[in-house]
């Protein structure tokens, strides 16, 4: 008797992941996602990104899937892709959206006066100009405009080199307030009580019931702001960070699959493996 295939569910992180650290380019993972598209495979993007920059990137890798903004802030379902949804969602254009965080200008409220409390500066993309943000990041002008507007999760940095206690103290007082902060691979980002697992469970199960199937889930990740989604998955893969290092924090807190290459390339390998292994 055939042994019976299960489908896959595929929840991806971008920078460093699917796209280069440097140039954002999906150039080596090109082979995976051939393999993705032709199999009908949902891969979804779960980043710190905003709505306006994964817009473009569904729209580079020509995907219509329901995709996760700003670390889990919200989820956005194309309009007519699910019957059923868990919660009321709003109407915002073409999407229906499931908003699980909190309001960007309490983010920025909050991040200024705990700065203050502590006697430390940072800078966050409040503070910054489109064309600063398009400067620190490599971006047109255009992706950056986008990355700018923010509605759950403040990315910043301090400006000047801070303790690993004093770090540990600053989040402890923004628990205080209801709100977590988390590293990127660029920036610590300030947002509330939710995080991409949380939003790769709600999307899960609305996949479960709408489809009516099992599925295995695959997360892939490369930095800590990333470890509630692999926390969240069946089968979680980590790949190599841009000085060919797994990130040390999420190998103490969780056992991973380790993809063989860095970035794109590691996540091209690690996909391919389980399409063929799964379907």
């Amino acid at each position: 008797m055939a042994k019976k295939r299960r489908k896959i569910l595929i929840y991806t992180d971008l920078d460093g992941t699917l796209l280069d650290h440097h140039t954002y380019s999906f150039q080596e993972a090109l082979p995976a996602l051939g393999e993705i598209r032709r199999r009908n495979i949902p891969l979804i993007l779960s980043s710190s990104k905003t709505k306006g920059e994964l817009e473009e990137y569904q729209r580079r890798l020509r995907i219509k899937h329901p995709f996760i903004s700003e670390n889990g802030g919200a989820i956005f379902i194309p309009k007519g892709y699910f019957n059923k949804l868990e919660n009321e969602p709003k109407v915002k254009g073409k999407y229906l959206v499931l908003e699980l965080g909190i309001p960007y200008r309490k983010l920025r409220k909050r991040l200024l006066e705990v700065s203050r409390k502590f006697g430390v500066k940072v800078v966050g993309f409040g503070d910054l100009k489109t064309k600063e943000i398009a400067s620190l990041f490599n971006l047109p002008y255009k992706e950056a405009r986008s990355a700018k507007k923010r509605d759950y999760d403040e990315p910043f940095y301090f400006v000047d080199k801070i303790e690993p206690k004093e770090i540990g103290a600053i989040e402890r007082e923004f628990k205080r307030s209801g709100l977590n902060l988390t590293r990127g691979g660029r920036f610590y980002h300030l947002l509330g009580q939710n995080d991409k697992g949380k939003a790769v469970r709600s999307l899960t199960r609305m996949y479960k019931q709408n489809r009516c199937t099992d599925f295995v889930t695959v997360g892939i990740g490369d930095s800590l702001n990333d470890l509630p989604m692999l926390k969240a998955v069946d089968i979680p893969v980590l790949v190599r960070q841009k000085d060919s290092t797994y990130d040390k924090e999420i190998l103490k807190k969780l056992k991973v699959q380790k993809a063989r290459g860095v970035g794109p390339s590691g996540w091209n390998q690690a996909i391919l493996d389980l399409v063929r292994k799964y379907c």
